[in-house]
């Protein structure tokens, strides 16, 4: 491991509580694809199957940011053992009634149960901001591992979740990633010395994290890229299917993962002098122009060399943008904004996700590459007019971290 990430681990508890994380973050790669997946081999019906993997977008979306300000006021222990439990008892609900044909309602019901599913990444770089506050660098570090284990989860999770589907039996997938959250709440929430300390109601005067008009901007962008992501994940498998191959899709969407991993890894050791905000938008951007290739997709080895090429601009856009988040946010409501990202993704995956599953039915797979290239094109557009307002200096309680963020760059990333 270099240098920069052994120095972030000498914190007591911290390989503690990142490896607890890892666990916890499989199933945000393996369920909503595990669903796709499921509900195509027992039905067929790629349209349904993308409205499920977006209905559990969806409920995450609006039930995450509410249990993570729970976790703010009250500490995550008491907050997402129960919201876990809840989750999976509805994923075991929603795999009963995909394998004993139950009608379609009833589907949907439980998908949007397991929505409250809380966001563990979010949790974890909490943990991380609470032991390297007022430390840029080892933050900046802290953040850029991070989105490391998030694309070691994508490369891993799609292999798993897919291929156990197609392999064993259909629920298999979604199955593992019910397990895989159980034990990665329950052993993070166990580690109580490395949890940051909650914010009482009347600690919150500022309201909702949202009201910040930098998150504002970040939100809104992060919908369109997160329907990139789901659309991607449909189409691929899809168009994998089309290729006589379905299993591979687990391959190509892992070669995606490992060019944003790749990405990440660098990034972390990288000491860049521009603006956070610059930064974040040539990320974008990047992810936007990453798009135009699968439109030439004709083999699943082009396909993977495309993703693979677009995924380099993911986990760096990722990092800055948790900077971003930490610069414009109170303190008070760090979690909350952490999560407001992870919702407007859930929505663009959710909206994407549903979008590509009808176009795929309508015009074939190949034609549902259309979507995450107007998807990135929007993001794009959606950066340029929110980039002044990521620009601002921004006073807080802790101080105008933006302005540190902007004028000293060089010293976060």
């Amino acid at each position: 491991m270099p240098s920069p990430y052994r120095a972030i681990f000498a914190a007591p508890g911290s390989k503690g509580f990142s490896a607890a994380g890892f666990f916890g973050r499989m199933p945000l790669s393996m369920m909503g694809i595990g669903i796709v997946t499921m509900i195509s081999q027992i039905t067929g019906r790629y349209g349904l199957a993308g409205a499920l993997s977006a209905t559990l977008a969806m409920s995450a979306a609006v039930l995450g940011p509410q249990i993570s300000r729970l976790v703010d006021r009250h500490g995550q222990a008491k907050v997402l053992r129960p919201a876990t439990l809840a989750s999976v008892a509805a994923v075991t609900g929603l795999l009963v009634c995909a394998q004993q044909d139950a009608p379609d309602w009833t589907l949907f019901v439980f998908s949007a149960g397991a929505g409250c599913v809380p966001s563990v990444g979010s949790m974890i770089r909490a943990r991380w901001a609470e032991i390297y506050r007022g430390s840029p660098r080892e933050l900046h570090t802290a953040y850029s591992w991070e989105s490391i284990v998030d694309e070691v989860c994508f490369i891993f999770g799609p292999i798993i979740s897919i291929g156990l589907s197609t392999a064993w039996f259909p629920e298999a997938g979604p199955l593992l990633a019910a397990g895989f959250l159980l034990v990665g709440v329950f052993w993070l929430t166990a580690q109580r010395a490395t949890e940051p300390v909650p914010h009482p109601r009347e600690h919150h005067t500022a309201g909702s994290a949202l009201r910040s008009p930098g998150l504002q901007v970040l939100v809104a962008t992060f919908v369109a890229t997160g329907a990139i992501f789901g659309a991607v994940d449909v189409v691929t498998v899809a168009f994998a299917e089309e290729q006589g191959h379905k299993a591979a899709a687990s391959l190509v969407l892992a070669v995606y993962a490992l060019g944003s991993c790749l990405a990440g890894a660098v990034f972390g050791l990288l000491h860049l002098k521009d603006s956070a905000s610059r930064r974040w938008l040539v990320g974008v951007c990047a992810m936007a122009v990453s798009m135009i290739p699968l439109q030439l997709a004709g083999n699943l080895p082009f396909l993977a060399v495309a993703l693979f090429v677009a995924g380099l601009s993911i986990a760096p856009t990722m990092v800055t943008t948790m900077s971003l988040i930490e610069a414009h946010v109170p303190r008070t409501n760090l979690t909350e904004g952490m999560t407001w990202t992870s919702t407007g993704l859930a929505v663009g995956v959710a909206l994407g996700s549903s979008a590509a599953g009808w176009v795929v039915d309508a015009s074939g797979a190949e034609a549902g590459y259309v979507v995450p290239a107007v998807a990135g094109a929007l993001a794009a557009v959606v950066a340029f007019l929110g980039y002044r307002r990521l620009r601002r200096p921004v006073p807080t309680r802790e101080g105008q971290r933006e302005r540190d963020y902007e004028d000293g760059a060089q010293h976060v990333a």
